[in-house]
């Protein structure tokens, strides 16, 4: 058997994973993702539940001529016949025959007491309607796969039923029968437990589907496999309802890289980085910075402690190398910094301090005095570039300078409000004066300053404000607190952040917002005055 047929990475994303509160995806988005899923190498997609859902209807429509994967196989999902309905007579179960797909995966109850109040059907019938499903697809040729819905309250109800069902299922010729914790409410021990009770009670070949309710999905899908499940369900970045699904970014890496097991096709597991946020982009959920592996902060390092020893081995303080998953080892610069974290994070921004340890002294020393007025240098790496190179230099570098400025914002008896930025300011030996106009404050300052310098610097016409946040530092002070802001500046090419602080939160943005035209020309290629 290949890869994807010895152990099966089935990706549950585009319909288990879209039910997640506040994620709605278009066919177009489906499409999309489905690309990047094939580009991961899972095994098996699930496109949704055609027939049942118009939106999924059409992926699988379009999916036919839109899509050419290289990896994966497309699974259609959906239920069982209903009760006392001729298989070849079920709309639905036609619609999953009908749809194209080379998969079809079948839920059906393996908890007694659903078949009771939710089928509203005796425990025969469902049987009954596991068998007929499946014969009836396997005999139009699909390959087929069982969800056993609520399987480990099932078992633990009634374990003589929820076995028979996996018997019935893999006797009727369902490939897999995937043994669901539906309410990610169970633990690594009772999973592998009962996975383990299962094989040695049928001949079926289990599958386990895992929700993250206790926090565990990850780690009962791995129990499971530990115990002979050989397919596992997840989706891209734990999306789902509730608490979500096992992630299967995580389970692949942790399968790949702890257990030496080879689930994806050689050199793909790298891609995870780029695939996880290019996902995320697409379902407009911002990615977990703290997410295992594929996480911004999954390498990154803050304590000098850390910092002193990754400088001799990075293994020291990293349970694996970040490359193998595409993701990068990241300094941190605070106030717990010490001389190997600004050596460190130094030589990633490709400035070298030369083992200057008089200058890195004093680079730490103004980092720890900045940072105990309310700076962070962790996610302004610009405005830190900035700082190293004014001590490394003795000055620093200046494309312009703000002589004064003035905000003013108006509430006119129209109840329009008017907000102005009047900006004066020296450049190349001229003294400027600007107004910007803007849906706030800060956004007329900024376009102040670019209309001042645009003559001067015209490739200021390519910089774009992309994200703004402002934090109160000092909440106890209440409008007279300290204030912080970050502002993130795109050129095209790439961001860059910068941060400022002040009791006025319009100077800490103008502080922020100088550090960020300034970057950019440095960026552009010009020299400083």
């Amino acid at each position: 058997m290949s890869i994807s047929d010895a152990f099966h990475i089935y990706d549950t994303t585009l319909r288990d994973g879209a039910q997640q509160e506040g994620l709605n995806l278009s066919v177009h988005d489906k499409l999309a993702i489905a690309r990047h899923l094939d580009d991961l190498g899972v095994g098996f997609i699930e496109g949704g539940w055609p027939g049942a859902n118009p939106k999924d209807t059409e992926f699988f429509r379009r999916a036919k001529t839109e899509l050419s994967l290289k990896h994966a196989a497309f699974a259609a999902f959906g239920a069982t016949r209903r009760p006392n309905v001729k298989a070849a007579d079920d709309i639905l179960l036609g619609a999953l025959r009908d749809s194209g797909a080379s998969v079809v995966t079948l839920v059906a109850k393996a908890y007694d007491r659903h078949v009771d109040l939710a089928l509203r059907t005796t425990l025969e019938e469902n049987l009954s309607m596991i068998a007929d499903s499946v014969k009836h697809l396997r005999q139009a040729g699909q390959r087929v796969f069982l969800d056993a819905e609520h399987f480990f309250d099932g078992y633990l109800s009634n374990r003589a039923y929820a076995l028979e069902v996996v018997r019935t299922a893999a006797e009727a010729g369902a490939d897999v029968i995937a043994l669901c914790d539906t309410n990610g409410g169970a633990l690594p021990d009772e999973i592998a437990e009962i996975v383990h009770d299962v094989l040695g009670a049928s001949s079926a070949r289990l599958g386990i589907h895992c929700h993250n309710d206790t926090g565990c999905a990850v780690a009962n899908s791995l129990a499971a496999i530990s115990a002979g499940a050989t397919h596992v369900q997840g989706t891209l970045n734990g999306y789902g309802e509730r608490t979500g699904n096992a992630d299967l970014v995580t389970i692949i890496a942790n399968l790949e890289l702890k257990k030496g097991q080879k689930v994806l096709p050689e050199g793909l597991l790298p891609e995870a980085f780029r695939i996880s946020h290019a996902v995320a982009e697409i379902t407009n959920v911002s990615p977990s910075a703290r997410q295992p592996y594929v996480g911004f902060s999954a390498f990154a390092h803050k304590a000098g402690l850390h910092a002193s020893a990754i400088k001799v081995d990075p293994a020291l303080y990293q349970h694996e190398d970040p490359a193998e998953v595409g993701n990068d080892m990241r300094m941190l610069v605070s106030d717990m910094a010490g001389r190997a974290s600004i050596e460190l994070k130094s030589q990633s921004l490709g400035i070298d301090l030369g083992g200057d340890r008089e200058l890195i002294g004093r680079v730490v020393n103004r980092v720890k005095e900045m940072e105990s007025r309310g700076f962070t240098f962790e996610a302004a790496d610009a405005s830190f570039e900035l700082l190293l190179r004014e001590e490394a230099t003795g000055s620093r570098l200046t494309f312009f300078t703000i002589e004064n400025w003035l905000t003013t914002v108006e509430r006119s008896a129209d109840r329009t409000i008017i907000t102005k930025a009047e900006i004066t300011l020296t450049a190349m030996g001229q003294s400027i004066a600007c107004t910007g106009q803007g849906n706030g404050p800060v956004n007329a300052f900024d376009n102040a300053l670019r209309s001042g310098l645009r003559s001067l610097y015209p490739e200021l016409a390519s910089l774009e404000l992309t994200d703004y946040k402002v934090r109160i530092l000092e909440g106890r002070l209440g409008t007279g607190a300290i204030t912080r802001v970050l502002v993130e500046t795109s050129d095209g090419k790439g961001e860059w952040s910068t941060v400022g602080v002040h009791e006025n939160v319009i100077a800490a943005s103008a502080m922020a917002l100088e550090d960020a035209v300034t970057f950019g020309l440095l960026r552009q290629g010009r020299v400083p005055e």
